[in-house]
């Protein structure tokens, strides 16, 4: 099916951000950002650790994504919370650079999609699973 393999291209190329920029938070850690305080520098290599994790779940669902709703379902709730967490320093007046922004576009509205197309997938596929004799 077309629309599968478009879905995991697109899944594999959205995990490039999350599993790289967590790589470069857990190597580099606050220096990554600007630099900080040890206790900020930690903190920033375990957020890393965390968004890493989150690109592996992703990339490891990609073989038979259809099968992987549940498992999108939860990571996509754990990057939307980020991202409202994100945004509610907006709020405040704190206005991130670009590439803060692009993570917040990432966050709220590509992973939700992605997280759509695949509940769209998986009900393709169940319904034909459904439809054999």
């Amino acid at each position: 099916m077309l629309e599968k393999q478009l879905l995991q291209l697109a899944v594999a190329l959205a995990c490039i951000v999350p599993i790289s920029a967590g790589l470069t938070g857990v190597f580099e850690g606050a220096a990554f950002l600007g630099g900080g305080s040890v206790d900020m520098d930690s903190h920033m290599r375990y957020l890393s650790g965390l968004l890493f994790g989150i690109g592996l779940g992703f990339l490891g669902s990609i073989r038979e994504i259809e099968r992987y709703g549940e498992r999108f379902k939860l990571l996509t709730g754990i990057v939307v919370a980020g991202g409202v967490a994100r945004f509610l320093g907006l709020t405040y007046g704190h206005v991130p650079g670009v590439a803060m922004k692009t993570a917040l576009v990432m966050e709220l509205a590509v992973t939700p999609a992605l997280c759509l197309w695949q509940h769209r997938i998986a009900r393709r596929y169940r319904s034909s699973i459904t439809c054999v004799d």
